[in-house]
């Protein structure tokens, strides 16, 4: 039981949360009406004024801490710092902003995640009124602690969370809290390398990122809502920072958010490339090893033949950027690396060779630890998803399922909160792979005789299924994953009498 001092501060914190919420929906709404309906172009203007703010509050702070500290504003740098535009308007405003967004980048002593930022950055808010209303909007956020939480992170997060109305893989979008749930079950540790290959706004990174520092945190502080990572040592903390994360992102747009993402979260010499790693390599193939690896790619999609790098496909004969990804993560992987990926469940029960193939390959050359289902809702746009659990070394022994019928919010297109939610559960019986209602382990050899399928239901015991004692919305999503099925089925058998494969 919550004591009323720690009830306080979780209403305190909810209270902040739901304001800043509704200042960013107020904020998004300013752009939307002044020109920028796209959510990617919105978010990105932004994050440009966000940065220049939360620059110069940390260049102020540093000044006042040490009076012989160099403004990093100082000389002709001097009219970009927030408070010497945040006042003016018209056009007065607008080249200022204008300028400032497009030179930052050769800013002396910006850090990398602030040069990439700013990379190619132009402003894109013409209308002066919108201009002048965002900067003062932006200016009276409230984004200081509060009882040791950084609402700044909740800002941005939910900004980000924007994205699911953009075009920019937006209906693909992960949902934060299935982010953690993956990063949670491959547990990454400090010294580790970690990758996403395909890192959107870098959102696994931060996870794996916050991960650790709750584990090195101590249990009195994580009572109090307080995340600091106070028992990491000084070289853990210096390898977090300069060694341990690794981004690859081929949409532009994208890479700029990741690397606001990682500035707010004192990531700044994070490593994050604007390129596709299925068709860019590094030397001789596979080239760097990875102790850690996170992503989702949960839809389907081509490539053209000559595009993808030929050690990537060799034996495997595709051109499908699901399978390729997958590929991507097993070649990648260092000895006894850990990795969760999530992919579309196509890539669980294909026939195709190149599925087959693959699902083969990753439980002969890794241990495929679980296979967990979501509902569906979890992405809008594509017909389920699925997260596989692997670790590189050994071959597979037995295959835990965990059929994740209920994540906490509704399975419609508004996702509200929900009671049902089986997260709890999963990450109770993960430890021993425990085998209940949603869950049951199976031997690599009823695997092997079912063509190397990963499709839960086909090896779920009889036992546990029970049509009496199922709710009506248990039974609306087994028909949802059956006709999922049957459609994925019917497109792969065109694209095999099509040639296409």
């Amino acid at each position: 039981m919550a004591t009323a001092t720690e009830q306080s501060k979780i209403k305190d914190s909810s209270y902040f949360s739901s304001r800043l919420r509704q200042n960013v929906d107020q904020l998004m709404d300013i752009l939307s009406a002044g020109g920028l309906d796209n959510p990617l172009d919105a978010i990105e203007q932004c994050s440009y004024l966000l940065f220049l703010r939360l620059l110069t509050e940390k260049d102020e702070a540093l000044a006042s801490l040490d009076r012989r500290y160099k403004s990093i504003f100082s000389g002709p740098w001097a009219r970009f710092s927030w408070g010497s535009f945040v006042t003016l308007a018209g056009d007065e405003l607008f080249n200022v902003v204008h300028d400032a967004i497009e030179k930052l980048h050769e800013l002396p002593g910006l850090m990398d995640t602030g040069k990439l930022l700013f990379s190619r950055a132009t402003l894109k808010i013409r209308d002066l009124a919108t201009l002048h209303t965002v900067v003062r909007s932006i200016d009276e956020l409230d984004l200081a602690a509060h009882d040791g939480h950084d609402f700044k992170l909740d800002t941005y997060d939910y900004l980000l969370s924007k994205l699911s109305a953009s075009s920019a893989r937006g209906p693909f979008r992960t949902p934060r809290h299935i982010i953690d749930l993956v990063t949670a079950l491959v547990d990454p540790q400090p010294g580790q390398r970690i990758c996403d290959p395909a890192c959107g706004t870098a959102e696994f990174l931060t996870s794996a990122f916050n991960h650790i520092l709750r584990r090195h945190t101590k249990a009195t502080d994580l009572k109090r809502g307080l995340t600091d990572g106070a028992l990491l040592k000084p070289a853990q903390w210096k390898f977090l920072e300069q060694e341990a994360f690794t981004g690859f992102e081929s949409n532009a747009g994208l890479v700029k958010l990741a690397s606001f993402n990682l500035h707010l979260h004192q990531l700044e010499q994070a490593h994050i490339f604007e390129l596709n790693p299925l068709t860019t390599g590094f030397g001789t193939y596979p080239g760097r090893l990875f102790d850690v690896m996170l992503g989702s790619h949960p839809f389907s999609s081509s490539m053209l033949d000559e595009d993808i790098l030929p050690d990537l496909n060799y034996k495997l004969g595709t051109r499908a950027t699901e399978l390729l990804f997958l590929k991507w993560f097993i070649d990648h992987l260092a000895p006894n690396g850990r990795a969760g990926v999530i992919v579309p469940n196509g890539v669980l029960f294909e026939p195709a060779n190149a599925a087959a193939s693959l699902r083969q390959l990753l439980l002969m050359e890794c241990d495929l630890q679980a296979v967990i289902s979501f509902p569906n809702g979890v992405f809008t746009s594509n017909s389920g998803a699925a997260a596989l659990i692997f670790q590189r070394g050994r071959s597979t022994r037995s295959v835990w399922f965990y059929d994740l019928r209920a994540d906490g919010f509704s399975p419609d297109d508004q996702r509200t909160p929900v009671e049902a939610n089986d997260i709890p559960d999963l990450l109770a019986k993960w430890p021993r792979r425990e085998e209940g209602p949603n869950s049951h382990r199976v031997a690599m050899e009823r695997i092997h005789e079912n063509g190397w399928s990963l499709v839960a239901d086909r090896y779920r015991p009889a036992a546990t299924t029970v049509a009496d004692q199922e709710t009506p919305m248990d039974i609306l999503n087994d028909v949802l994953k059956l006709e999922s099925e049957i459609i994925l089925r019917l497109n792969a058998l065109l694209l095999q009498i099509s040639g296409k494969k």
